[in-house]
């Protein structure tokens, strides 16, 4: 059902024209294959897109800690031309470097036989924009909201960093407790919180450094033993996904660590702790008391003193890490909690309610047509969520729009064909689009969609939206998604 980091603020934003250029020049495949290599989030994803990227000045090359011995500096990697030069509204359909507009017409006569497929169900609509121009090279049922799966995540991540930016974090905090010598551990809704020695996800929240500087400060003020308590009311509503209880996705709450997970998996499906909450209070307990400090009974919810100030505090991984964590790996977990810091941000319950609001609210102020849309959840797992390909395919051109740096998340986080997340396995070998498309996938019974990027023949970044209803076969459905994207990849 569900298909380490430096400093957010030390990683330079890179124009997409950039992007394309090198993706033009040195070739996506080799530069996904070092994707692969060096891990999937911000120290591996996000780092191997810097080093092929050229740079603002287009002088090229990133120094990532290289041996200075002897005065020897990093040399630069060739620098690439700018393939895209930015054209705003009416402007002709080429660009400075010659390069020619995307062919609709090809396009059409190529993707109609393709979209007609059986094996793709009884209802299938697609969107094709050129992000340099906005222009609509394919639409076929473009305005009809559908069930989007897990495509709906890319609603959520837009949505969130539009509210939130790419560098906000999410704080975990210990607070003084109402009584003496009581302390409270409050959430604060990191989905990246973990109680692990190497996070998962890079410098995200971390239980052990929590745990670490709440024991200094307490000794520090001649404290060794604490009543323990937790307050994860941050977040309102049912905290059950309306699908009920399921191996895809965990209690919806503002306190847990690991995602809920009781064993060392960091994605897919996996019966989740009952009570994550708790369980998070406990091992905070545990680590408390491998640190000198004494919780002298079982951890009980509690809430913070309003005004408390915090004794510690541990810090999310950067908003964007986890857009693009949330995006590769299809991470329903993320979604969830992403959707309701959106609310937060936004004046509304942290509720699934309240993230609909919004989420809705956030993505018409970017000015893309979200009419007949629903987002009921931020994860896709729901049927109740409806979105049109027009829509996924318009956010994926704010996106890569140079003048919104802030959602260029979206971009990086989306898995790479034939080579990370969810569609390793998929066009890969020596399909066309093996490097070449990054797209996020959506799978529920009866439903399959692919919306995402490629970069043409002609050195054009497209975006692109499938959603399909009533398929009889989903491997059989997948494959004629895929065959969608070749084509869109190798078409002109």
């Amino acid at each position: 059902m569900c298909d380490r980091e430096r400093g957010w603020s030390e990683v330079p934003y890179v124009k997409t024209w950039q992007l394309i250029a090198v993706s033009a020049v040195a070739g996506l495949a080799l530069s996904v294959a070092a994707v692969a290599a060096a891990g999937p989030w911000d120290s591996g994803q996000r780092k191997a897109e810097r080093d092929r990227a050229a740079s603002r000045g287009l002088t090229g090359g990133a120094d990532h800690g290289g041996d200075r011995a002897g005065g020897l500096l990093p040399q630069a990697a060739p620098s690439a031309p700018g393939v895209l030069s930015g054209i705003g509204p009416g402007a002709p359909r080429t660009t400075g470097s010659g390069v020619a507009a995307a062919d609709a017409g090809r396009l059409a006569e190529v993707l109609r036989p393709l979209l007609a497929d059986p094996a793709l169900g009884s209802v299938r609509t697609a969107s094709v924009i050129d992000t340099a121009t906005g222009a609509v090279l394919f639409d076929s049922g473009a305005r009809e909201p559908m069930t989007p799966a897990s495509t709906t995540k890319i609603a959520t991540a837009v949505a969130a960093l539009s509210a939130l930016g790419p560098e906000h974090r999410i704080r975990t905090t210990v607070t003084p407790g109402a009584g003496p010598g009581e302390i409270v551990l409050v959430g604060g809704g990191d989905p990246s919180l973990t109680a692990r020695k190497k996070s998962p996800a890079g410098s995200g929240g971390s239980l052990l450094a929590l745990a670490a500087d709440t024991a200094q400060a307490l000794k520090a003020a001649g404290t060794d033993s604490v009543r323990l308590g937790y307050d994860d009311t941050l977040f309102t509503g049912p905290a059950r996904h309306p699908i009920g209880e399921n191996p895809n996705i965990a209690l919806v709450t503002a306190l847990a660590a690991d995602e809920g997970r009781p064993d060392e998996s960091t994605s897919g499906p996996v019966d989740r702790v009952e009570d994550p909450a708790k369980e998070t209070a406990r091992s905070f307990a545990a680590l408390l008391g491998e640190r000198g400090v004494k919780v002298t009974a079982e951890p009980a919810p509690a809430k913070a003193p309003a005004g408390a100030q915090p004794l510690a505090t541990t810090l999310s991984t950067p908003l964007a890490g986890l857009v693009e964590r949330m995006l590769t790996n299809s991470d329903n977990d993320i979604a969830e909690v992403l959707a309701r810091q959106t609310a937060l941000a936004s004046g509304q319950p942290a509720s699934f309610e309240g993230a609909e609001k919004a989420v809705g609210a956030r993505l018409a102020a970017l000015g893309v047509d979200t009419a007949g849309s629903r987002f009921a959840d931020g994860s896709g797992l729901g049927r109740a969520d409806r979105i049109s390909t027009g829509l996924l395919a318009g956010l994926l051109a704010k996106a890569a729009d140079p003048q919104r740096p802030e959602l260029r998340p979206v971009l990086t986080g989306l898995p790479v064909a034939g080579f990370t997340g969810t569609l390793r396995g998929r066009n890969a070998g020596t399909s066309p689009a093996a490097g070449l498309v990054r797209a996020k996938t959506g799978t529920l019974t009866g439903v399959n969609s692919l919306a995402g990027t490629v970069v043409d023949p002609s050195g054009r970044l497209l975006a692109f939206a499938f959603l399909t209803a009533n398929a009889p076969d989903p491997g059989a459905a997948e494959k004629g998604l895929d065959k969608l994207a070749a084509a869109v990849a190798r078409a002109s």
